[in-house]
């Protein structure tokens, strides 16, 4: 579980650095065994959404971590990226809304950024 919130707090700080809307954390170990946080964020287009992505692929891989899976790169829509422990959704605003995950994952604990 530390090692999990260690690695949320670098994806959220890799995620600012690149000005990432609206960056949210949901704990997910209570509900779920898929993983223990997802990160949600949204960039306002797609050089955006990628260059987030960039960073947190950077980041997370000083610190010795590497992606399981990465999907949805290349249109940079939605870009989910799969870390095992942390499953990090970038997304552009508009399909941001249309999922809805923040709804869809309400059980789950909302985790402020200072807590990470």
């Amino acid at each position: 579980m530390d090692e999990s919130r260690t690695m949320a707090r670098l994806a959220c700080d890799a995620l600012e650095d690149k000005k990432a809307l609206d960056v949210k954390v949901i704990g997910l170990e209570k509900i779920s065994t898929l993983a223990d946080y997802f990160i949600i964020a949204s960039g306002a287009n797609r050089n955006q959404v990628q260059a987030m992505a960039d960073n947190v692929d950077e980041m997370l891989g000083r610190a010795g971590h590497q992606p399981k899976q990465v999907e949805g790169y290349q249109s940079a829509n939605w870009i989910l990226m799969d870390y095992g422990d942390i499953v990090i959704h970038i997304f552009d605003e508009e399909n941001r809304l249309f999922y809805d995950l923040e709804r869809i994952w309400r059980d789950g604990q909302s985790v402020e950024l200072s807590q990470l």
